[in-house]
Order: C-alpha cells, then structure tokens, then sequence
C-alpha cells in the first residue's frame, strides 16, 4: 500500500493541511529534540570559543589553509572553521537533521496517523524538507557567525592575508568570508538532498543516518586522488573548498561557479529522487526499514548516471586537462604571492617602499628531475624567485621548497638566504610575527587560461 492509497482509504471532508501549517508542525518537532537543541547551542557558541582559544596559542594550525595568519586577523579563524566544516561538521549536521527526519516516523510507527491527518503524501514531503533546511541554515548561520565574532573579540578587526598574498582590507576581508560560508550552503544542500534520499529508502535503518557522512568521506578521500580536473570538479563536494578562490586577486572563480552548480544539480536530483520515492513506499508495513534493491534502483544508480553526466559536460566545457596543475602555473602563482609578501616585509622592517611592477618577480619551477613540462602534486617542487629592487644592479634570488596538494594548494617553505625567507620574528601592529617569506600558502588556478609569463 502506497501513500497516497493511505489518503484514499480515510477519505473525510475536511480540507488538506496547507504545507505552511505542516511546516511549523514539522520544525518545531525537529526543534523539541534535544540532540537538535544541543547541536544549534553548540553551533553558535562553539566555534566563538575555538577561534579566540586558538588565536591566543603561540602554536597554531599552520597546517589549515589561513591557520598561520589566525594571531593577526579576525578574519582567518572563520576561514579555518570553514574548512573543518567542509569536511567533517557539516557532513555529520547533515547526517543528524536531514538523514534522520523521515526515519524517525519509522522508528516512532506514525506514518499512518501523519498521513491521514495532513491528507496529501507531498505536503509532507515538503513540510519535513524545508523544516530540515531551516535548521540546517540556523546551524550554518550560527557557525559563521559565532568564529567571526570570536575571531573580532580575540585579536581585532584587522587585515587579511589572501593566498596570493595580497593584503584584503578588514571590510573586503569580512564579506569574502560570509560569501566563502555561503557558497558551502550549496555543497550542504547536496548532502541534505542525499539524506532525504537515504532516509526515505532505508527507513529505520543505520545506513540511511549514515549516508550523508558516508558520501562526504568518499567524496574527501577522491579529492585526495591524482584525479583529472573534469572529475575532481564534477564531485558536489568540490564547493567545500573551492571557495579559496575568493581570496586571490583576481578571484578565482570558474571553479568555484562549477562547484557551486554539480552542487545545486545533485541537491535538486536527490530530492526529486526521494520525493518520487516517498509517494511509492508503503509506509503502513511497521516492519519495512527499506530495501537494498529499491535504494539501489532509486538512489545509488541515477546518482552515479548524474555523476557520469556531470564528469562528461565539465570535461568539454573547461579549458583544463590532466591534474590542472602546469609548471607555468606554478611559477605564475609563487612569483605573484613572493612580490606581495616582500613588499609586506618591507613596510614591516621599514624598508623603503617597492612595487610589485618594480620588483618584476618571476619563478623558475622543477618537479623533482623533471625541468621542464613538470605537472601534478607532489612534495618534490622546488622554485627559485628572482627579483630586482630599484637603483640595485644584482639580481635577488629565494629558494622555495612546494608541497602542492592534488587541489592545487601548496605550502611554500623558505629555503635560503636566511635574511630573506628564512625564520625570524618581524614587528607587526599585533605583536611579533614570523618573517611573512619564511613560509606562505598559495592557490594554483586548476582551470587558469592566463597566458603564460
């Protein structure tokens, strides 16, 4: 027996319950539940505390992208909280809110009591979605908002540090931040709909809870892969960390655009799925917690169609082939971040001022043996910078050790001369801060067309 052969069996004159009704109904039984309460308390205090806790170490988690610049700026701590919620709050919200909210009527027995009260299958599709998605949006909400104002009361409202290392003025610095947490919603959204999904077909059990998770730490350790650039951006959870292309000058945003969209196209084919998949199950057998073959049929095969679909329109419509990361953009993206960091130095030894176009800062990268032609990740890159200071005839030149990761971030590590990148303690409006040479990050452009210099 269907849903909708539920309606029809207890057919009495009355009206349906409008969807604002069965919302309202929906979110406030989603809100009375105390793992829901607790997770919205921690959301918007949690992150408040991490972020000025973690801002006053003399250590800091140099290892997350903006970690080292979390002393000096507000800003950095809710770009470090976003990239832990890309990869493990936000899937396990997910997995929480929108995995478990048609299960629970499963485990509770009172589909069909819900189903004649409200009189139509859809409307409480919609009522149990859209409440799912409010409190989604109130957890997300509260974790941008809390690290931003742990982050202004920790250190101040300062300047930020971009991945090609030029400086974001506090205003520009907030906005790209609240836009880089936007931009996760669409990843989220993805998830959620793979929840529904998975709720709906797996009824009561664990797996459906799981699946949003499950999903996401595929998705993590594909993106840790050599994948060619038409894959790597076809995944939905690429938005999770293509946002980072917000913070270069220019932004870098034909990946991110990409994501944001595979992202929204996997949301609204997950949740057509599950609808589809709600008005055919019969939810008057107690004992029915789902069936593999129906999640199969109805969930895991027009997702990997979707995802093959994806991967072929991304392949022919980007520029970019390979792993996207080219000894040219290497080079382009380390002799643009050094002439922004050099010139940060000198303003803080009190040098006298420079340009970037007076410094005319290239890069000569190599890739363990391999001098020219050399692509993809790896730990083996190894640049030399040159550069010019005006009235100065000799030509200055910094080694760099690269580990670009198959993303395209990279950590460059100073490697000589000492009083250029090497480790030292500089004056900063905040107090003493590493030399902003020793060690920097940076962003390689996987879809970059610029032309080569």
């Amino acid at each position: 027996m269907t849903a909708a052969t539920v309606v029809a069996d207890n057919v009495v004159p009355t009206r349906r319950v409008p969807v604002s009704r069965g919302y309202r109904f929906e979110l406030v039984k989603l809100v009375s539940q105390w793992r829901i309460r607790l997770l919205v308390l921690a959301c918007w205090i949690a992150p408040a505390l991490f972020v000025a806790a973690v801002s006053r170490q003399s250590t800091l988690p140099v290892d997350t992208l903006f970690g080292r610049w979390m002393h000096a700026t507000a800003w950095a701590g809710p770009l470090v909280m976003l990239g832990f919620a890309g990869t493990w709050a936000l899937p396990l919200l997910t997995s929480v809110v929108a995995g478990d909210v048609f299960a629970s009527e499963d485990r509770l027995g009172t589909w069909r009591h819900l189903l004649v009260a409200v009189r139509s299958p859809g409307r409480i599709f919609a009522a149990k979605a859209l409440a799912s998605l409010t409190v989604l949006l109130l957890l997300v909400t509260g974790m941008a908002c809390s690290s931003a104002v742990g982050g202004v009361l920790a250190v101040g409202n300062q300047p930020l540090v971009g991945l090609d290392g030029h400086l974001l003025t506090p205003s520009d610095a907030a906005g790209q931040v609240f836009l880089a947490w936007a931009c996760a919603l669409a990843p989220t959204l993805a998830l959620a709909g793979i929840g529904l999904l998975g709720s709906i077909a797996l009824g009561r059990s664990p797996m459906g809870l799981l699946l949003p998770a499950l999903v996401a730490l595929a998705m993590q350790l594909a993106q840790m892969m050599p994948l060619p650039v038409a894959v790597r951006l076809a995944l939905p959870g690429y938005a999770f960390i293509s946002w980072n292309g917000l913070f270069t000058g220019p932004r870098q945003l034909a990946p991110l655009l990409i994501g944001i969209a595979v992202s929204l196209v996997w949301a609204v084919t997950a949740t057509v799925l599950a609808y589809l998949l709600f008005l055919r199950r019969d939810f008057t057998n107690l004992t029915d917690d789902g069936s593999a073959r129906r999640a199969l049929l109805a969930g895991a095969l027009p997702l990997a169609g979707l995802l093959a679909a994806t991967v072929a329109v991304v392949a022919v419509t980007t520029p970019a082939t390979g792993s996207g990361i080219e000894q040219d953009k290497v080079q382009r993206s380390v002799a643009t971040a050094f002439a922004h960091l050099y010139r940060m130095q000198t303003d803080q030894l009190n040098r006298p001022a420079v340009t970037e176009n007076q410094l005319k800062a290239t890069a000569a990268c190599t890739k363990g043996s391999v001098a020219d032609g050399a692509e993809g990740a790896g730990n083996d890159w190894r640049c030399v910078v040159s550069w010019h200071l005006p009235g100065v005839a000799t030509t200055g030149q910094a080694i760099y050790q690269l580990d670009v990761t198959p993303d395209g971030r990279y950590v460059a590590d100073g490697d000589g001369p000492k009083e250029v990148n090497g480790y030292f303690l500089v004056r900063t409006p905040v107090g003493d801060a590493p030399n902003p040479l020793w060690q920097f990050d940076g962003n390689v452009e996987l879809l970059a067309t610029s032309p080569k210099g």
